[in-house]
């Protein structure tokens, strides 16, 4: 089953109970996208109540849509179609400037402007279909346009996988990152700074977590940590492309009397600032910087989503420069890095190649060749499950993306490692050869968590906000069945503390099963409970996240466990 053929005809569908029950909307496009489709309507007020009603006519009419009926039209013929649709006229203008052929497709009474990619029996095929969500967006997603309604879909050729996809996203909605991430205290967003989070105290917890988890696997691996400037002048980025090809993407500072600086965006030409500040010889390769500066880039308000696309951010990146005959071998190492951390995650992840876009890269044809066909080759040494997208590469070289899957089946595109014979050039980066001859290093881009907003905003619903033990901000939380027993309670405390162990007591003048209750919604994975019996017998009364039943033990037998969970990363 072709997925994009049957939604995008289940889109045709849309425009069509929407015209059929809104005469006077103006259908604009509608593409299918992963995982289902949306069509944009301008003239259209309408609210998610009226979403079913919409469903049951696309139900109504697909019954009598036996097929889709390409028809070629001229420029003008075309135009004088859609002539009350200045939308309409304006794609027909682009085709016609484009000298693209012209196509409308036809099924039953309902006639649309398209390219074509439909199934082949709409009546029999388009059955199952749910009509999601309605939103605004902007005429070809620029702000400067007119905003649009936008009703978004999904469809599958069987009840069954609709049933399950519905299921999924009723589960994403209660793991949503955007409300747990703010009711369990770890960021919060404010209008002074759209798209940069505030981390508070027990978000900071996890991200120091992962970043110290981070630099100790890569200091083993002889990683090399460095910090550059967030400010450098444009001419930085002239040398490295960035100017031309990514400019308008990034915040820039104006000076009376030096010009424009671009705030970083990100962190390779710093490193090749480094590489190129002293001689450097191949014994020196593979020589592997690492950083985790902030970075920041302009995303458009309409774009900013939660943790998941943000302004300000930080990569766990990394840039190795090697030798050619090295790239292999040194590609096999971040495989291996790879590995390590989706594992401690229990993240299944596979590969995708970026290849050249012909409208927009560095260098020539033949470098890049070379480039891609060493990636493919790597790749399929990998044993790994890859994928190939055209015209996906960056502008200096092909990419391997990692494609993530969490606990919902959902797939995120996360870490990239991209190789770049270009930027070296650029900066006129060379190492002194075993012949004594200069050459130029062949630089390795790589990031493994990704963006560490984007990773943390993924564990959030991965986890349901549960996270495991060694990245829980409060691991263990105390409770005392009355006041009497606060002084044990302490000592319990203090206990914990000594080893390490992130725990609160919690003293409130409520009932335990309150302050239980309240402790299970903040998902910690300890609760020790201390009455009368534990005081005596200098035990605690211990609840693991998720059990019924509580178990007892002496706190050093319980210190012991925690502690070697957390180093186990459980």
């Amino acid at each position: 089953m072709n997925y994009d053929n049957l939604r995008h005809s289940c889109a045709h569908l849309l425009a069509a109970a929407v015209l059929d029950l809104y005469p006077k909307a103006l259908p604009t496009i509608g593409p299918a996208i992963d995982n289902g489709f949306y069509y944009d309507f301008d003239n259209l007020k309408i609210s998610g109540e009226d979403l079913p009603r919409i469903e049951t006519k696309m139900h109504e009419l697909v019954k009598s849509w036996s097929e889709f009926k390409k028809i070629e039209v001229n420029d003008q013929k075309a135009m004088q179609q859609f002539s009350h649709n200045s939308y309409k006229l304006e794609l027909i203008a682009d085709l016609t400037k484009n000298h693209e052929p012209i196509t409308i497709y036809q099924s039953g009474s309902f006639t649309d402007l398209c390219r074509g990619g439909h199934c082949e029996h709409p009546s029999k095929e388009l059955k199952h279909f749910r009509l999601l969500s309605i939103a605004g967006a902007y005429w070809r997603g620029n702000e400067k346009n007119k905003m649009l309604s936008r009703i978004y879909g999904t469809a599958f050729s069987t009840r069954k996988e609709l049933d399950e996809y519905l299921t999924m996203l009723e589960e994403s909605k209660k793991r949503d990152h955007k409300k747990l991430g703010p009711a369990l205290e770890l960021f919060m967003f404010h209008e002074t700074a759209p798209g940069m989070p505030y981390w508070l105290p027990k978000g900071v917890i996890i991200y120091n977590e992962l970043v110290n988890f981070w630099r100790r696997e890569h200091k083993s691996r002889g990683y090399q940590e460095i910090v550059s400037p967030i400010l450098n002048k444009k001419e930085l980025y002239i040398t490295s492309g960035h100017y031309d090809h990514y400019w308008s993407e990034m915040f820039v500072a104006k000076t009376d009397d030096e010009g424009e600086y671009g705030v970083k965006a990100m962190n390779c030409p710093n490193a090749h600032v480094v590489f190129g500040s002293k001689t450097r010889s191949y014994r020196d390769l593979p020589l592997r910087l690492s950083d985790t500066d902030s970075l920041h880039r302009y995303e458009r308000s309409g774009v900013l989503n939660g943790l998941f696309r943000v302004r300000e951010f930080r990569q766990d990146d990394a840039h190795i420069y090697v030798s050619k005959d090295q790239i292999k071998s040194e590609y096999k190492e971040v495989f291996d890095i790879v590995e390590r951390f989706y594992s401690v995650f229990n993240l299944k992840y596979s590969f995708r190649l970026g290849t050249r876009n012909p409208e927009n890269f560095m260098g020539n044809v033949a470098t890049w060749d070379k480039a891609e066909a060493t990636l493919k080759k790597i790749l399929e040494d990998s044993g790994k499950e890859y994928s190939i997208l055209d015209g996906d590469g960056a502008f200096y070289g092909p990419k391997v993306d990692i494609l993530m899957k969490d606990s919902l089946g959902r797939e995120w595109q996360m870490g990239t490692v991209q190789l770049d014979f270009q930027q070296p050039r650029r900066f006129k980066l060379q190492y002194t050869a075993a012949d004594g001859t200069q050459k130029t290093p062949v630089t390795i881009h790589r990031v493994i968590y990704g963006s560490l907003e984007r990773f943390i905003g993924i564990l959030i619903e991965h986890y349901g906000g549960a996270f495991p033990l060694w990245l829980a901000p409060v691991q263990a939380v105390i409770l005392p069945i009355s006041d009497k027993h606060a002084d044990y309670a302490q000592k319990v405390l203090d206990s914990l503390k000594l080893a390490n162990i992130r725990c609160e007591l919690v003293l409130r003048n409520e009932p335990l099963p309150a302050r239980v209750r309240d402790a299970e919604m903040q998902k910690i994975p300890y609760i020790l409970v201390v009455g009368n019996r534990e005081a005596e017998a200098g035990l605690i009364s211990i609840r693991h996240r998720g059990d019924k039943e509580n178990v007892t033990k002496p706190i050093a037998e319980f210190i012991s466990g925690v502690t070697a969970d957390i180093i186990a990363k459980v």
